[in-house]
């Protein structure tokens, strides 16, 4: 008799993206440390080192789900299978749990396996900082290692409530494209269970006897997303019926199509909106949709300086009428002490 139904559909999801893997890194952690022809001449009878992938673990049922199913499928292709657990401090007892994983991850028969202490700073309120550190300690656990990748148990409830927070920004149609299944520098991150519900990872963790813990941070009321996961889904579900997590999941990955469409179009009119002097044209950006128009000053302004995540809508809506609506009004201040003015007829934006 084959596994549950919920276990065969994490290891068929976790076995997809490990072919994906080995598609786009043969020779393991960015293609290997050495060219193909250089390893031949080298070692003409050693085979190319098998990539390793680490899952990146809080000991929760996404995640530990996650593990199971990669433990069982990496050594079915060849592939070498570590984790990683992030001890942000923000509890008592975290450095424990997190040694507590590390056993657990152990016990899967994953290796390298390690816990990654994390100071988590203030800068765009507590999830925000968390996150930030979280990543920074992935990266490093990744360079360390020589990881080919890190997967992350994130669910279709997890992309359902990041498109809901998006909307609630107000910050476009890349806002509404949630999570990536494929992000990081060089494809780094990989999400094997968007397409999965939060209780088929816990039912895959409860027929394998697979312990987990329940993070007390996901049913606190004092952050954003435990209130609208525990309050504000089951309101929508409640006043629109079920299938409001499916389709806003599908929201996700079509406002992703939509987004990368209009950045490969903004890229390509650059070019054509810019003068000798390679300066932004009033009169050609005009031309453009405002789509277009907006991602265009939306990326000069990153590269201007101004931070990413602290360009909002409203600031790029104050660029855009410096070109739509043209009234002798001054320079614009922007995040990262960054200047965009009108200066006959050209658009400049600079680091003030």
């Amino acid at each position: 008799m084959g596994p549950h139904p919920a276990v065969a559909a994490i290891r068929l999801a976790v076995r997809r993206v490990l072919h994906d893997i080995l598609t786009d890194h043969p020779l393991g952690a960015g293609g290997g440390t050495a060219e193909p022809a250089a390893l031949a001449a080298e070692h003409p009878h050693a085979r190319p080192p098998s990539p390793l992938v680490l899952v990146a673990c809080s000991g929760g049922a996404d995640s530990m789900a996650l593990a199971s199913a990669l433990a069982f499928e990496a050594p079915r292709l060849g592939v070498r299978a570590g984790g990683i657990t992030i001890d942000h401090g923000l509890q008592s007892g975290s450095d424990l749990r997190a040694e507590e994983v590390v056993l657990r991850l152990r016990a899967l028969g994953l290796d390298p396996v390690e816990s990654a202490a994390v100071t988590v700073g203030r800068a765009g309120g507590p999830e925000a900082a968390a996150r930030d550190a979280r990543y920074a300690a992935l990266d490093a656990a990744a360079a360390r290692h020589g990881a080919a990748a890190v997967l992350l148990g994130h669910t279709r409830d997890d992309q359902a409530e990041t498109v809901l927070l998006g909307l609630a920004r107000g910050s476009g149609i890349r806002s509404l494209s949630g999570m990536a299944a494929v992000s990081g520098a060089d494809g780094r991150y990989r999400r094997p269970f968007l397409q999965l519900d939060r209780q088929t990872a816990r039912k895959a963790c409860l027929v394998q006897s697979l312990p987990v813990w329940d993070d007390p941070h996901n049913c606190d009321p004092a952050y954003t997303r435990s209130r609208l996961r525990h309050e504000g889904l089951p309101a929508l579900e409640k006043a629109l019926g079920k299938g409001v997590v499916e389709a806003l999941a599908r929201t996700a990955q079509l406002s992703r199509d939509d987004a990368d469409a209009l950045d490969t179009w903004a890229r390509q009119a650059e070019t054509g909106v810019r003068d000798a002097g390679g300066r932004l044209e009033c009169a050609k950006l005009y031309a453009l949709p405002p789509a277009v128009r907006r991602r265009i000053l939306r990326r000069v302004a990153i590269e201007a300086g101004a931070p990413a995540g602290a360009l909002f809508a409203r600031h790029i809506e104050e660029i855009d009428r410096l070109i739509t609506g043209w009234r002798g009004q001054g320079a614009i201040n922007l995040p990262g002490r960054v200047v965009a003015q009108r200066q006959g007829g050209r658009l400049v934006i600079r680091q003030g």
